[in-house]
């Protein structure tokens, strides 16, 4: 498919997924790294180069054996590359890579284009006079890091007080030899990152905006999509994209771009990556095209089609663990961790081929369901929380919900009809009148929990379908319910009467069993399953009244009459 090689400069996890999906598209590659490294394990390729990109004659090597060169690595030697005299593309361009590897030069690039990031100044000299006088600008706590070679927490450290100099100065004594610039404390509350890919036309795609929990400064877990509102969501990939659009020409591939979430629910730029990232393994499974084949189409100007950020359906949610090394005595946790993620539908495990360590990255898992829910089950029995496998249930699709448990004879029709049709359902009691904040929770959290139809039963003022409406993307069926007072006409024209832009689907008066068909029948547009079993369903219907109509013209309607009282 591909003539072109590309030459990968760094041959770790990262590079191994690339290797993946290049071994898929027939794209031959040339990876420049020690031997053995986790992406040259599953390519065997006489042209790979042993040896080091920081490294200038290496570099040089490469560049003479391909057509394009790409990073699954920052930290390296740019002065080299920056001689190179082959005719060789190198994605993302040298200058993106030199901006973005001295992070402080990253955020005075970003402020300079009227990005929101955490202040940053630089730090002269690693002493106790020079962080006093950095604590008085920032105020305390304030972070200092070292301007390159950092990741993972590494390079990054949190100055609380004027107390904890002289505890940085005696730990880490060997900052004296590096570059390093402090950064003003963010207030966040949760951490977001977007993946943003740059085509060679300068045309920049966003995927999902993801959440990512860290221990011990290292990515624990990765939410996807993140559990904040999907304003916030769609302001973070559009701040995303800004930054990405803001680099230099020849910044084609894919970035990943980390936020901080603040108290205020502002948004600042963390850092940037210039590759594929670890807050995007998630797109392996969860979307259309992968962070990684996504960055080999851009680098190789091959198409980028429309939607191939996206999620693999509207309903895929998915969450990917980190595995870490465990200490010597721990290592039955490791074949735990493995043996679980084999045992449960919908996980999948990468694994690096490193040798393990203790917090060293040795792969992730991807938890894939048709919502978070479904997928926090997952995790808590592949991580040993949750003894009892529960990932064979299957979330609720449809949520019935009654103003008043003296509705639940009624609504009690509709949960039958999903038990027949082995739909998942839940039933609960939320009041309009009673429980407003329960109800707007409700209404609110249904569909970011996999609910696809709610079914909403009420009698009198019958405002909860409404209210519920009002509130969801979701479709509400509206049940209304036989009150003492007016025969549940009143309910009936409360559910129908509802303003332009609200819609209600109503049913006749008790009636919840046609709700729960039609719920079905919704259900079925997105599961073939379903269509067969209503198909079925009305076939059986059918039946019946053939069977009936030939019995009453055989017998009369005297002795059919007879034996239909019996």
């Amino acid at each position: 498919m591909e003539a072109r090689t590309v030459g990968i400069i760094g041959g770790g996890q990262l590079g191994r997924m690339l290797i993946e999906v290049a071994n898929r598209l027939n794209i031959d590659t040339v990876i420049l790294d020690a031997p053995n490294s986790p992406a040259k394990q599953i390519s065997n390729s006489i042209k790979h180069i042993d040896g080091s990109f920081t490294n200038a004659e290496d570099l040089k090597k490469l560049s003479e054996i391909c057509d394009v060169m790409t990073f699954e690595i920052e930290h390296v030697n740019v002065e080299s590359l920056k001689n190179n005299t082959s005719n060789t593309k190198i994605y993302p361009s040298i200058a993106t890579i030199e901006l973005i590897k001295d992070k402080l030069i990253q955020k005075q690039h970003l402020i300079q284009n009227g990005i929101d990031v955490a202040e940053s100044i630089p730090v002269a000299s690693f002493d106790k006079e020079t962080l006093l006088e950095t604590g008085s600008k920032l105020g305390f706590p304030f972070m200092m890091k070292t301007r390159t070679l950092g990741y993972d927490g590494r390079g990054n450290f949190v100055v609380k007080n004027t107390e904890s100099i002289d505890q940085l100065l005696k730990n880490d004594p060997n900052l004296k030899t590096q570059s390093l610039y402090a950064e003003k404390w963010a207030p966040f509350t949760k951490e977001l990152a977007v993946m943003v890919v740059r085509s060679i036309n300068n045309k920049v795609y966003s995927y999902p905006t993801v959440e990512t929990v860290h221990v011990d400064n290292i990515c624990h877990t990765c939410y996807a999509p993140a559990r904040v509102d999907e304003n916030v969501q769609s302001k973070a990939r559009l701040l995303a994209e800004k930054t990405i659009q803001s680099l230099p020409s020849e910044s084609v591939g894919v970035f990943g771009v980390e936020l901080f979430y603040l108290e205020n629910g502002e948004l600042l730029v963390n850092e940037i990556a210039p590759r594929p990232h670890n807050s995007g393994h998630y797109t392996i499974n969860a979307c259309i095209v992968s962070q990684f084949e996504a960055h080999l189409r851009a680098i190789l100007g091959l198409p980028l089609p429309e939607g191939f950020t996206s999620m693999t359906t509207n309903i895929t949610n998915c969450i990917m663990l980190n595995v870490l090394g465990k200490a010597t005595d721990k290592k039955d946790e490791e074949k735990l961790l493995y043996e679980n993620t084999l045992n449960t539908p919908g996980a999948s495990l990468y694994l690096y081929g490193k040798e393990s360590r203790p917090k060293r990255k040795l792969g992730h898992i991807n938890i894939v369901g048709n919502s978070m829910q479904e997928c926090e089950a997952k995790l808590q029995y592949i991580l040993g929380q949750s003894t009892e496998n529960t990932t064979n249930k299957k979330s609720p699709e449809v949520g019935i919900i009654m103003g008043s448990d003296s509705d639940l004879p009624v609504m009690s029709q509709a949960c039958k009809i999903l038990e027949r049709f082995d739909v998942p359902f839940e039933v609960t009691i939320v009041s309009a009148h009673r429980t407003p904040q329960r109800m707007f929770t409700y209404a609110h959290d249904a569909h970011q929990r996999g609910i696809k139809v709610i079914i909403a039963g009420a009698g009198g003022a019958a405002h909860l379908p409404g209210m519920v409406a009002a509130m969801t993307p979701l479709p509400v069926i509206g049940v209304p319910v036989k009150g003492s007072t007016l025969d549940g006409v009143d309910s009936l024209y409360s559910i129908v009467q509802m303003p332009r832009g609200i819609p209600v689907a109503s049913v006749a008066i008790n009636n919840s069993t046609n709700a729960a068909i039609l719920a079905v029948r919704m259900l079925g547009i997105s599961n073939p399953k379903y269509i067969a079993d209503m198909k079925s369903f009305m076939e059986v219907q059918e039946e019946e009244v053939i069977q009936k109509a030939a019995i009453l013209e055989k017998d009369g309607y005297e002795e059919y009459l007879h034996n239909y009282k019996k």
